[in-house]
């Protein structure tokens, strides 16, 4: 399963320049964990981070003019960072697998003469295999939309980055002129829109696997826009294989999982009856119109209640254990403030059913989740959490709690990490 090693972020809003992780020429940070937690105080930029994510996978989607204005972002005026000229940059580091050579991703998005956002570069690259040291192997590099694209796997010959930064222009005539076999293997590509990503065309061809791979990964991505209200709507009966962002289809996934996955459903059904009591079965009904209605079982009483009638965080703790029990799981799960409307007794719990996902059986998905509940983050270490705090000139920064050595050593002495956090241990330092 993917997993994104680690990731960089500039002039987003308040994210003017902060990173998670491990990148290529940060050889020496340690990787994101496979289940990260983002803490701060409010309006340090938590949900801003969380937009990130979901603002790089709309730009795959619908290109980066109109991701600017979804969801409420007001335009690229709005979101890059307030003072600053330059492009909103993107840069993440992945691996396919555990054992595959790590690539790397860039994206700079700038704005024409007409005020219009357009893609202003994008890069993949990867290191040669057997390289250690040096700047990695371009197989996709394009400079307003025009550029040039590696096929398969065969990655060639190029300028020694090391000594210059690659420009296009000299690239090419160099590309022309060097009569190297491996240029072959090169197409020189212009984009027909520059305000659509390269990966969204390039990786919809069979000759670009590595492109269409890394295509696939952010599209598979799940970003969790889950409200209790949209899962008391009523929609048309169907079954439905995965969960939606909004979680509005959340009786169409539980009509699938009755008809394909029996089993499955039934351990989810004990897992909730465990932790929220009175619940004994949780099934389909089908209007006389064609709606859905989802209907809940309480030992308690004879008659049922339904989906219109429950709490919101029994619709939370059912839709997020229902995504984790997904048969084809996201490999990126990424919520925000899980905990909103939860029991606090419940969130350890929940904490802990996560990690088993984002740690257990193959296949399972990276999980990233923003709170701000201190019982939420008693169930992490301190390697898993990265704290937000605003800097002196308003912008974000961040830092890892396992870098501050005496929570480590507090956590070490059994002092949970939540707790700490509560009494300004993160927080002030």
């Amino acid at each position: 399963m993917a997993k994104i090693e680690g990731l960089r972020i500039r002039n987003f809003r308040a994210l003017k320049d902060v990173t998670l992780g491990k990148l290529w020429d940060t050889q020496e940070s340690a990787p994101l964990t496979p289940m990260t937690a983002i803490i701060g105080k409010n309006g340090v930029g938590k949900s801003t981070l969380f937009d990130a994510f979901g603002f790089l996978a709309d730009c795959l989607k619908n290109g980066v003019e109109e991701a600017c204005d979804i969801r409420e972002r007001g335009g690229f005026e709005r979101i890059r960072s307030q003072g600053e000229e330059g492009p909103i940059e993107f840069e993440v580091y992945y691996k396919e697998d555990g054992k595959s050579r790590p690539i790397t991703y860039e994206l700079s998005i700038a704005v024409d003469e007409h005020e219009r956002p357009y893609v202003q570069k994008e890069r993949l690259r990867q290191r040669r295999k057997g390289q250690k040291r040096g700047w990695p192997f371009s197989f996709l590099l394009l400079n307003n939309g025009k550029g040039v694209v590696w096929k398969g796997e065969i990655e060639g010959h190029q300028i020694d980055e090391e000594k210059e930064p690659i420009d296009i222009k000299t690239f090419l005539e160099w590309l022309q002129h060097s009569g190297k076999e491996e240029s072959r293997e090169t197409e020189i590509v212009e984009l027909e829109d520059r305000r659509k990503l390269g990966i969204a065309t390039l990786g919809s061809l069979k000759q670009h696997p590595r492109i269409a791979a890394f295509r696939r990964f952010i599209e598979s991505w799940y970003l969790s826009y889950f409200t209790p209200d949209a899962a008391r709507s009523l929609p048309l009966a169907g079954p439905q294989k995965h969960l939606n962002i909004h979680g509005d289809n959340l009786g169409n996934v539980v009509q699938f999982m009755e008809r394909e996955h029996p089993k499955r459903l039934q351990a989810i059904l004990n897992r909730i009856a465990e932790k929220i009591p009175g619940i004994d079965q949780i099934k389909t009904e089908k209007t006389p119109d064609g709606r859905l209605l989802l209907q809940f079982n309480d030992r308690g009483f004879q008659d049922p209640f339904y989906a219109q009638q429950m709490s919101d965080g029994t619709l939370k703790v059912f839709a997020y254990l229902l995504l984790l029990e997904d048969p084809t799981p996201p490999p990126f799960l990424c919520i925000e403030e899980p905990e909103n409307g939860l029991y606090h007794k419940l969130l350890e719990t929940l904490a802990n059913e996560f990690r088993e996902h984002a740690t257990g059986r193959k296949g399972s998905s990276q999980v990233f989740i923003t709170t701000h509940q201190p019982y939420f983050v008693d169930a992490f270490e301190p390697e898993e959490v990265w704290i937000l705090k605003k800097g002196e000139d308003g912008f974000t920064t961040i830092q890892r709690a396992s870098e501050i050595l005496m929570v480590n050593n507090m956590v070490e002495q059994g002092l949970p990490l939540g707790g700490l956090w509560y009494s300004d241990y993160l927080d002030e330092r």
